[in-house]
């Protein structure tokens, strides 16, 4: 296939020794997720997107999954097809009365017809980040399986001698007449056949909907790392209140069922996006008390507060708020953030 041509290239790049060790208050080093892949230089959920983030030496890879109209599973950050691929050219029929592609309506093969590119706004005229990758369905970027994508890693960790990980979302499990419930229970068959079965796998599972998190870990008697992601009261599902989550009690609850917490970056702090001088809240010292990880999401250098640096960020983020990970854009900025932060120590390990 065309792919493997820009791939075989990519895989020159030097692959950076791991450098990340033991922090001090918590006993580990903190962790680089790389959001989507290295979604800042190449088109999000690609490929290309994850043997970039490799060999920029990420810890884990993230896959947001969804199932296709065939019960296939997919990795794109949306449940729609519109912002990432040319489906309005190649299906404009098949499109909802809202106007909008869903990846629920279409078979594997659809999708794997579909090219995908750059991510656009919400009609489609533009990038949403105009100084990256350049928008285009001329590169044989394609849409990944689940299976595909594994292989693809677990290959590299091979043939590199790495033991990058894997960190899934599971989205929006309410739009599937049960819930999600089958949804689930598929990709934990996936990961099983790869390996991923207990707490010692390199895997996380995320998600939005603390029902579905129960559901893994209750009813399907899951082992694997669970992680409450935690969004916004204001634009999100109305059902879930996200504002308790983040109060003593609400972190209380989420450890019976997690071992962390995902919110956003600015619900770390008091001032996000006001100051110069970040003031974290209580929210990290709470979820420390009950055991609870934490891995905020999305750092970008195309995207940040006025006046601060990636790094100035970091610093607020590992050293002021104390999180465990991060998820970003680019990771080779956030290794290298902790490579300067975090000296390896002799006995760390690869394996996190």
């Amino acid at each position: 296939m065309k792919r493997k041509v820009y791939l075989a290239g990519l895989f020159m790049a030097s692959i950076f020794a791991t450098s990340l060790a033991n922090a001090s208050d918590e006993g580990s080093t903190p962790i680089i997720i790389a959001h989507r892949g290295a979604s800042g230089y190449v088109p999000e959920h690609t490929f290309v997107a994850k043997a970039v983030a490799f060999a920029q030496d990420a810890d884990y890879l993230e896959q947001d999954v969804s199932l296709t109209k065939d019960n296939q599973v997919v990795i794109m950050h949306d449940i729609l097809l519109d912002y990432n691929t040319n489906v309005k050219q190649l299906y404009p029929d098949k499109a909802r009365k809202d106007g909008h592609f869903y990846i629920r309506d279409f078979t594997l093969d659809e999708i794997k017809k579909l090219t995908v590119h750059e991510r656009t706004g919400e009609h489609g005229e533009n990038a949403v980040f105009s100084d990256r990758f350049p928008e285009t369905d001329a590169l044989p970027f394609s849409v990944p399986t689940l299976q595909e994508e594994l292989t693809f890693i677990q290959g590299m960790n091979k043939s590199f001698k790495k033991n990058k990980g894997i960190y899934l979302e599971l989205k929006q499990p309410k739009i599937y007449p049960d819930h999600g419930k089958e949804f689930a229970k598929i990709v934990l068959d996936i990961l099983a056949q790869y390996g991923y079965k207990d707490a010692d796998s390199n895997c996380y599972i995320q998600c939005f909907d603390p029902f579905l998190l129960k559901y893994i870990k209750y009813d399907l008697h899951s082992k694997l790392k669970l992680i409450q992601l935690i969004g916004d009261n204001t634009a999100d599902d109305k059902d879930i209140d996200y504002d308790k989550m983040l109060t003593k009690e609400g972190l209380k609850e989420i450890s019976t069922y997690a071992c962390g917490i995902g919110p956003s970056i600015k619900q770390l702090f008091t001032n996000y996006g006001k100051s110069k001088d970040l003031k974290p809240n209580n929210v990290c010292k709470w979820a420390h008390e009950d055991g609870l990880k934490l891995h905020p999401y999305t750092l970008r250098n195309d995207l940040l507060p006025d006046g601060l640096t990636y790094n100035q960020v970091c610093d607020a983020l590992f050293k002021k708020a104390g999180v465990d990970g991060i998820f970003t854009d680019y990771p080779d900025m956030g290794v290298s953030y902790i490579k300067t932060n975090f000296p390896k120590k002799a006995d760390d390990s690869e394996n996190k």
